[in-house]
């Protein structure tokens, strides 16, 4: 209470009601962990799904202030383990052997988070070093309860809350309920490694370690042992000689190719998910929460940050109602100045200037003036994006995240906005109507019978509109033949 009270800068008038009304709750609590901070001790009591959002703040001392930060850092990868035996067992229930079988040593746990917690082992058969994953028990069940308690005030915020079902609260919970299910299935997580190892394998100064898929299983996943330094580790960075300046640029443009190349990004970039490899390789784990996007998404999301870069908020301004973000009785201009007043703060500021919590409350206040709908396909990434760019100023606190975007935004929209990318949509569209060549006959044959004899359903729509695609998607095809046969 005295944290949340101190962030509101209440007054003592607040703090006294709160604190009463408060008192007769109290023995409800859960009495946590005392060695702990008030808030890492609060979230941990509360269970694994508040610890995933107590991490997140763990990124942002810009939003929590640093000494806060630094508190909620244990909730990376330093909470309570649970026992050795306790994993023995999980391993040789998951995999059907035991353990000794399978590793000729398994270490005490060396990091434990919310959902899991990791041990080194050595591999039986091959003497390999690895890292071995396991759930802990009984997370489902822990996870199942803290999501029902969301529904509920979801449910309650809305009914309470007209005004915040634009936010669209359930929906919200329900994206998060299908994040954390996938996140509690590790063949889910190794195939997602496996996947994120294929696309970035030529990424420079980025590695992903490899998957052993004999010995994983969905509550059980190895994979390679890489040494290194942990990301939020900054004077052991610096002792051994690394330029953060260099390693925060790269975080921060690694995330944003990864989503904009491949629509393929890391979910879950937290410092306690990253480490500085002994060649100065960022090395990424725990593939849980994984997002993805679709390559129409990605050119809205490119052509947004594109026109932040160049200072065009008219042009960002179109992107959002082209894409249909904002409501389009509402004015695009009025729109345009207030991304201006969002934006310009930004440039031409170190990061030490900029109070992000401030310019996030602003941002708020224009999605609400506007009527903006949350968007549940860009969750992710917009969370994502908010942790990358706390871990890249945790390495460098003077980074302006623009000119560090800038090259890997550029390079995206020259290759897939303009002629050479409508070109290669064309050449995609030809494709499909290939695929479908044999059936293109018949299709217009049964649209020209609707039109002549037109059922129920038909008649409350234009009757030529089904014939004109058909039409019009011939004709592209066509085109898209002759562009790339004149090439």
């Amino acid at each position: 209470m005295g944290v949340v009270l101190d962030a509101l800068e209440a007054g003592p008038v607040v703090r006294i009601a709160f604190r009463t009304l408060a008192l007769p709750f109290r023995w409800l609590g859960y009495p946590g962990d005392p060695t702990m901070p008030p808030a890492p001790r609060a979230l941990t009591a509360l269970g694994p799904a508040y610890i995933k959002f107590g991490q997140i703040l763990s990124t942002r001392p810009d939003v929590v202030g640093d000494e806060l930060a630094m508190q909620l850092r244990v909730l990376q990868d330093k909470l309570p383990p649970f026992t050795q035996a306790e994993a023995r067992d999980e391993i040789e229930r998951e995999l059907g052997q035991p353990v000794d079988r399978l590793f000729s040593w398994l270490s005490e746990p060396i990091a434990a988070a919310s959902i899991a917690q990791v041990h080194k082992a050595r591999v039986a058969a091959t003497g390999d070093e690895v890292a071995v994953k396991i759930l802990r028990p009984g997370i489902e069940k822990a996870f199942r309860k803290d999501i029902d308690a969301f529904y509920f005030a979801a449910r309650a915020v809305e009914i309470l809350s007209p005004a915040s079902r634009r936010l669209r609260p359930m929906d919200v919970i329900a994206h998060f309920e299908g994040v954390v299910m996938g996140e509690l299935d590790l063949r889910l997580e190794s195939s997602a490694a496996a996947e994120f190892a294929a696309n970035t394998v030529e990424d420079a100064g980025f590695r992903v370690p490899a998957i052993k898929w004999d010995l994983s299983g969905r509550r059980v996943m190895t994979l390679g042992w890489v040494e290194g330094i942990g990301a939020a580790d900054v004077d052991a960075l610096d002792a051994a000689g690394f330029d953060r300046k260099t390693l925060g640029a790269r975080v921060l443009q690694l995330f944003l190719r990864h989503a904009l190349r491949d629509g393929f990004f890391h979910g879950d970039m937290h410092q306690g998910n990253l480490k500085i490899g002994r060649d100065g390789a960022i090395v990424a784990f725990d593939f849980g929460i994984m997002g993805r996007i679709d390559a129409y998404t990605r050119r809205v999301y490119a052509e947004i940050l594109f026109g932040f870069i160049r200072k065009d908020y008219r042009r960002v301004a179109e992107v959002h109602f082209e894409a249909g973000y904002v409501p389009p009785d509402r004015d695009i201009d009025e729109f345009a100045r207030a991304l201006r007043a969002v934006g310009e703060p930004i440039f031409g500021m170190d990061a030490s200037r900029i109070s992000m919590a401030r310019l996030l409350s602003y941002l708020f206040q224009v999605t609400e003036r506007f009527g903006m709908e949350t968007r549940t396909e860009l969750i992710l990434l917009q969370r994502t994006m908010v942790v990358v760019e706390g871990v890249a100023r945790t390495l460098d606190p003077r980074i302006n995240i623009w000119e560090v975007a800038r090259p890997v935004v550029e390079e995206y929209i020259k290759d897939n906005v303009g002629p050479r990318a409508l070109a290669r949509d064309l050449a995609a569209t030809a494709r499909v109507l290939a695929r479908f060549g044999p059936r293109l006959p018949q299709l217009a044959e049964e649209a020209l019978i609707r039109q002549r004899n037109p059922g129920p359903q038909d008649q409350r729509q234009s009757p030529p509109s089904r014939v004109a695609w058909v039409a019009i998607g011939a004709a592209a095809g066509a085109l898209a033949v002759v562009v790339l046969g004149g090439r």
